[in-house]
């Protein structure tokens, strides 16, 4: 079971202070189908370079990768299996070695055999991104952390999308920033993809 050391500062900027080993990259829903009109404005416009970068780095650092897609049997859906919006974004297309999980509706880890990937392949850590920040990230990082997880959730590799309730609006970035806010130092650590990124070259 990992030491628990969630930091409270968002983002947390230390790689010193940043734990690689025993982690593993978990992409979530980083696909096509996000890129829909209906999703309105997001934040974030550079998080799939920044998954990208992860993905390279954990690669070369021979750490595990498993991504999860998003898969909706919902008429018209742009998640749906025989939509085009069910494919993953090329920035973070899984090698062919690398094993993806289906998220059907229940989070990631309800109905699928995350957990016992992450486990079987050793991760006490795993390090989130994709979308979207207030909804399946938050959801997989809190089940997370109830599993007893130490999970990270990188701030610059995540995408949050413009919310409505009662007709006021909140743009994305505050989504965003909120349900980081939410999670630092409660369910997750928050950090930065530069922070992250020095920590893993620390190690190699």
């Amino acid at each position: 079971m990992p030491v628990r050391r969630l930091a409270t500062q968002v983002p947390y900027r230390d790689p010193e202070a940043v734990e690689p080993s025993a982690s593993g990259l978990v992409p979530v829903g980083v696909q096509r189908g996000y890129d829909d009109d209906r999703h309105g404005a997001r934040n974030n416009p550079d998080a799939e370079r920044h998954v990208a970068e992860l993905l390279a780095a954990y690669r070369r650092a021979g750490l595990p990768v498993v991504h999860v897609g998003r898969e909706t049997v919902e008429p018209g859906s742009p998640f749906h299996p025989n939509r085009p919006g069910v494919a993953f974004k090329p920035a973070a297309a899984p090698a062919d070695d690398e094993p993806v999980v289906t998220d059907r509706g229940g989070g990631v880890f309800l109905g699928t055999d995350l957990e016992s990937r992450l486990r079987t392949a050793g991760v006490e850590r795993p390090v989130l991104v994709g979308f979207t920040t207030d909804r399946r990230v938050s959801t997989a990082a809190r089940t997370a952390s109830a599993l007893g997880f130490d999970p990270y959730v990188v701030d610059d590799a995540t995408v949050a999308f413009d919310r409505e309730l009662d007709g006021t609006r909140y743009v994305a970035e505050q989504t965003h920033r909120v349900a980081l806010a939410q999670l630092s130092g409660a369910a997750a650590t928050v950090v930065e993809t530069a922070t992250l990124l020095a920590a893993l070259e620390r190690r190699a």
